[in-house]
């Protein structure tokens, strides 16, 4: 066998996105891509073949079960990657890189067949991380979706009472559940779904991550951050407002003031070739210069203890980083810029843009107002 090199992926690209990016044949269960270098193959079984060769960018799609019967002939029981094996024999390649999240099962079983198996490092495609135009365009239109969502909530909360220590909306306590409702439902409206969209109200805020439950509080900072993927394009969108049902304290307000400026300093400096660690760096600084120091009290995080954003496309959370580790940005690169203040006393503040690197600036794909807190 040749000891030519090819890349191997065995994953459903429902899951997977850089199977999806490889090929832009979506489905829900496991299939085989190859590339030799030179052909672009899928191995697909009955139930999809024909699916896949009237949707799939690649040169050929191949019967799995006719492979599978050639498999027979050699292994009594064959396994996915004895199927693989002979695939590779027709194609004529000894050896396949494949991603870092590739099962360890199949490169065993590929390497007891001869085949040469290797890792290629993240990121798999690195030209995921610039995107073309038409790109671009299903991330914003994403976006709009989002923004389009969030108003929606907004309405809601302008639309209740506060009463009390609760917010009443048809004649009883408004929830985060019932906002986290009115963002999925436009979502879906617009062909898009949204998962783990966070709504949290006071301390719940406080945590990042906290998706928010029970009731709206007034007078406390509310997060919104929504992060909705397109059906029809796969692309994402990703954008965090803060907002306040009531009055804001003043404490509140300064936070709001300071995340607002970081913010707006770390768009200002993102461009084609600038440091992703120097732009983290100086959003962090800012925050800092305000008053508002990080660090760990009660064994709880405070301040600014995440990174100031990400890439956004395919995935959610994708390369390049705007954090600790540093990355250079690439125009056509879409990252987030979103700074934040926590702490228990006061509540919460985080500001999220999505930001597409061009070579003397960036532009803003956000357009949802943010240039001062809102008080509902």
């Amino acid at each position: 066998m040749t000891e030519a090199q090819g890349l191997l992926i065995i994953a459903s690209s429902e899951a997977d996105s850089n199977l999806y990016y490889a090929c832009r044949f979506l489905a829900p269960d496991p299939f085989v891509y190859v590339d030799t270098g030179g052909r672009r193959l899928l191995l697909m079984t009955d139930l999809e073949i024909d699916r896949a060769r009237a949707q799939a960018r690649v040169d050929e799609v191949l019967s799995y079960s006719a492979y599978e019967s050639k498999a027979r002939q050699r292994w009594p029981r064959p396994h996915l990657a004895d199927v693989v094996t002979l695939l590779l024999e027709d194609v004529g390649l000894g050896q396949v890189e494949v991603p870092a999240s590739f099962p360890l099962e199949y490169a065993d079983r590929l390497r007891e067949r001869g085949i040469g198996v290797r890792a290629r490092p993240d990121p798999l495609f690195p030209e995921r991380l610039r995107k073309s135009p038409e790109e671009i365009a299903a991330i914003a239109a994403s976006q709009r979706h989002t923004e389009a969502a969030l108003q929606a909530a907004l309405d809601a909360l302008r639309q209740s009472e506060i009463r009390g220590d609760l917010v009443y909306r048809n004649g009883r306590p408004l929830t985060t559940e019932d906002l986290k409702k009115i963002v999925n439902v436009a979502l879906m409206e617009n062909d898009c779904v949204a998962q783990h969209t966070i709504i949290a109200c006071g301390t719940d805020g406080v945590d990042p991550h906290n998706e928010g439950s029970g009731p709206i509080r007034p007078h406390q900072s509310i997060v919104f951050d929504i992060f909705p993927r397109s059906s029809p394009s796969r692309y994402f969108a990703d954008m965090t407002r803060t907002v306040v049902k009531g009055r804001a304290s003043d404490p509140l307000k300064r936070m709001y003031d300071a995340v607002l400026a970081a913010q707006l300093r770390g768009i200002e400096l993102i461009r084609a070739g600038a440091s992703g660690l120097a732009v983290h760096s100086e959003v962090a600084q800012a925050l800092e210069r305000q008053g508002f120091e990080t660090g760990v009290v009660d064994g709880r995080n405070q301040g600014f203890f995440h990174g100031t954003g990400h890439g956004v496309g395919l995935d959610i959370h994708e390369p390049p980083r705007i954090g600790k580790v540093d990355w250079g940005l690439e125009a056509g690169n879409v990252v987030t810029v979103e700074p934040g203040l926590y702490y228990p006393r006061w509540g919460a503040v985080r500001i999220e843009d999505m930001v597409v690197v061009e070579p003397a600036g960036c532009r803003n794909l956000t357009s949802f107002s943010k240039e001062t807190l809102l008080e509902l």
